[in-house]
């Protein structure tokens, strides 16, 4: 490469040439291994139900029980809460709890229960 004030009137450049690289072939095995336990296994493993990944984060899981259990349904009561570190408003503490119940409808149906009984023995 040269220095030139008018680039135009400069030699063309040299492209550099890649040399191919030389590739050792390896020959395989003509003669492959049978392990039909490992394909058994697979096909068992394949026809199993897919498991539901869905879950909510452990903080919720605490949070939901709290709010409802200080509170009752006063959204507006638990958006104030000390508790409420994401400083949630209202609509979305309200949408949690929904979240809440649809992930783990047992759960919160033995809560509501518990929650119940409570009620009526301090009554």
């Amino acid at each position: 490469m040269e220095l030139t004030v008018d680039p135009n009137k400069a030699g063309p450049l040299r492209k550099k040439k890649v040399k191919a690289m030389g590739v050792d072939i390896v020959e395989r095995p003509q003669e492959l291994m049978q392990t039909p336990y490992v394909l058994n296994d697979l096909e068992v493993e394949a026809s199993l139900p897919e498991k539901k990944g869905y879950t909510v984060s452990r903080d919720l899981i605490d949070y939901v029980p709290y709010m409802v259990e200080n509170h009752g349904e006063d959204y507006k009561a638990m958006a104030q809460d000390e508790k409420n570190y994401y400083q949630d408003n209202s609509k979305q503490i309200r949408n949690k709890i929904k979240v809440y119940k649809r992930f783990y409808p047992a759960e919160w149906q033995a809560f509501i229960d518990s929650l119940q009984k409570n009620k009526m023995e301090i009554e």
